[in-house]
């Protein structure tokens, strides 16, 4: 028989008193967790992104759908299982907000299939880390003395014995009085099974709360203001917007198990249709019998891809020197595109070294390198190679695995990738090796390559957190000394200094006059503090200028005569860099699936003016306007901004431009995920 004796307080209270232990365990949980998804909300700063109470709702239904599950374990399971889950969560939270404050995104499943790539950021992951951030192990704390106190006041008697385990076992005095143990032995199977079915409709009813406090808000939304959210490519903090961080994390993860085990994304024929017809028409931009056509058949090509390289400081000094000394010389003898744009997103230097060479889109989450390294593109390596039986290799004095470059370069068609291995280390910088050296064995290399060919490097010397030994800082950075943006600029002007003596190199080698040298940046430089760039620049700055800042970099063409030397103010991309330098060489992109800009079809013209550059983020400008999506992805949220007098307009100007910016990205999207090159090559 089931034994329930009283001494103190009545059944009724002890009861009560065994129902709020049993849940308590799961509502600290539950508000735990709830204010550790506060804290990083707090800590995005992310444009038009509050958490309002339906954000609210929708945070506390997703940890009840993380977590129902525990309700149907003994007391003991229980307790060990929302540890557990607490401590992969906070991990998870944390991660996602070091990751933000680098590459202003969230983790994805691909990124996280690319641990290597996170755990080689070593020290600039350090320099992201906050004393605040504790607060997200606060609850540690919190847990912690409770359990402490709770031994004391029972004598440290284990409160939960084993048997609990299994579903059997007894409930000691919980602090209310004495109570009697439940003793199973000899006790009816329907008094167990009743525990049992207890957890079950405890949990199920948890789960279906849940469900409605988390579905019943996005349903809202994907009704309203986020109309095509999981149907269109949104940037993941738009889709944090609408989901909330663990929705989001299911959301990306369902992706990625639809997109590798459920046979990949489709693309209806009638789409397929409209995508190759867009191709044909981009192509016709492109094309031009012009002088400059083949005007430099045979040259080799160079092409120096800067990490975090950044427009903003050409041309500018600091404590009376030159930041880029070298960069400016080269100036006065080459094209300089002063309103380049970087177009990469989560992949960073990955995505450059991707768009710049097959003038398409990187994707929303991830690298192209990473997930698709076996799909077909159009890239410049290829190419070369197979107009001109070019010899192609790529420099990089990194590990080889390190954005998977091994399997992706040999796709890409690269006769040889000199990576780490392949360097001396003499002069340890960084990451790696310093560029002066890289520089150096790389050149030595090239002289005695077959000529023509294609070489294309990656620098690394700039790379966050932007530490150079005392002896390589030879800039005085004056007020920002002892900064991260004062130890930026001294590195970007140790790697002025090495492409210096690149280009004396080349000169050396003969190789000078025969080569086509590309440089352009591959992304920003991670430092997003606005009041740094007022100080650097002496005055205040507009949400325009800090858009344009942090995305141009620069780009600088060097032709073998020198000829057309000039500053070019007209909007281009790293999507451009491949159609023009084929035009050069005398290679019609015509054939091949590209969506960049021929940058030499219409040289200084008017029409140049005219070109659309999409960013990644669903920013563009066309040189007349500038577009800034908002973070929550509605176009009437962003900002349309007039070029000619740097101020905000009607957002209507730009809605014609940014509709035709998101069905580029989008027909880039699925280009590469549904291998439709391939595709398209089959059909014809």
């Amino acid at each position: 028989m089931l034994r329930l004796t009283s001494h103190r307080g009545g059944f009724g209270n002890r009861f009560r008193l065994r129902l709020q232990y049993r849940h308590f365990v799961y509502f600290f949980f539950v508000a735990a967790i709830f204010m550790k998804l506060v804290i990083l909300h707090n800590n995005l700063h992310a444009r038009y992104i509050d958490m309002n109470l339906l954000d609210d709702l929708i945070a506390i239904g997703s940890i009840l759908l993380a977590s129902f599950w525990t309700l149907w374990l003994p007391p003991q399971g229980r307790s060990i299982a929302l540890g557990v889950l607490n401590v992969l969560l906070t991990v998870l939270i944390f991660a996602d907000l070091v990751y933000y404050r680098y590459f202003g995104d969230f983790l994805t499943v691909p990124v996280l299939l690319q641990a290597g790539q996170v755990g080689d950021l070593g020290g600039s992951i350090r320099e992201l880390i906050r004393v605040a951030d504790l607060w997200l192990i606060a609850d540690w704390a919190v847990w912690a003395v409770f359990m402490a106190v709770r031994r004391i006041r029972h004598g440290g008697g284990n409160r939960h014995p084993s048997g609990w385990l299994r579903g059997t076992g007894s409930y000691s005095n919980m602090g209310g009085g004495s109570f009697s143990p439940i003793s199973f032995s000899g006790t009816s199977r329907r008094t167990l099974g009743w525990r049992r079915f207890r957890r079950l409709y405890t949990g199920i009813g948890v789960f279906v709360l849940g469900f409605v406090l988390t579905l019943g808000p996005i349903r809202f939304y994907t009704q309203t203001w986020a109309v095509g959210l999981f149907e269109n490519n949104w940037w993941n903090v738009s889709l944090y917007n609408v989901t909330g961080l663990l929705g989001f994390h299911y959301y990306d993860a369902s992706r990625y198990l639809k997109e590798h085990l459920g046979g990949g994304q489709t693309v209806s024929a009638e789409e397929q249709k409209e995508i190759r017809q867009w191709f044909i028409e981009a192509s016709q931009r492109r094309h031009a019998d012009n002088a400059l056509f083949g005007k430099y058949a045979g040259s080799n090509v160079i092409v120096i891809q800067a990490e975090a390289f950044m427009n903003f400081m050409i041309g500018k000094t600091i404590s009376g020197q030159e930041i880029t000394p070298n960069f400016n010389k080269l100036m006065g003898e080459s094209l300089y595109f002063s309103n380049f744009y970087h177009q990469t997103g989560q992949g960073r230097t990955s995505d450059a070294d991707f768009s710049s060479n097959s003038s398409l889109h990187p994707l929303p989450t991830g690298s192209v390198a990473v997930r698709y390294p076996n799909h077909t593109f159009d890239v410049l390596p290829q190419i070369l190679k197979t107009e001109a039986s070019y010899t192609a290799d790529a420099f990089h004095a990194y590990e080889g695995s390190f954005w998977n470059r091994n399997n992706m370069y040999q796709a890409m068609g690269y006769d040889r990738f000199y990576s780490k291995k392949d360097f001396q280390l003499d002069e340890p910088l960084g990451w790696s090796l310093g560029d002066k050296s890289f520089f150096r064995q790389s050149l030595t290399i090239m002289a005695q390559e077959k000529q023509p060919f294609y070489s294309f490097m990656i620098t690394l010397s700039s790379h966050h957190p932007y530490t150079l030994p005392a002896g390589l800082q030879e800039l005085d950075t004056g007020e920002f000394k002892g900064t991260i943006f004062g130890d930026y600029l001294q590195a970007v002007h140790y790697v002025d200094a090495a492409l210096g003596e690149f280009v004396e190199g080349l000169k050396q080698e003969g190789l000078w006059d025969h080569t086509i040298l590309a440089f352009y940046g591959d992304h920003d430089n991670s430092i997003t503090d606005k009041a740094v760039y007022e100080q650097f620049f002496g005055k205040s700055l507009s949400e325009l200028d800090v858009h344009q800042i942090m995305n141009q970099v620069p780009l600088l063409i060097h032709l073998p005569d020198g000829q057309h030397a000039g500053v070019y103010e007209e909007p281009a991309g790293q999507l451009d860099l491949t159609p023009s330098l084929l035009h050069l060489l005398g290679f019609s992109s015509d054939s091949y699936y590209m969506m960049g800009n021929n940058l030499f079809a219409d040289l200084g013209s008017e029409r140049a003016r005219d070109r659309l550059v999409v960013l990644r983020s669903g920013a563009y400008t066309d040189g007349e306007r500038y577009y800034i999506p908002s973070d929550d992805n509605l176009f009437t949220n962003g900002s349309c901004h007039d070029l000619t007098n740097r101020k905000i307009t009607e957002i209507e100007a730009c809605r014609a431009k940014h509709e035709e910016a998101m069905k580029r990205l989008r027909f880039s999207d699925e280009i590469i995920t549904s291998d439709l090159i391939a595709e398209f090559r089959k059909e014809n």
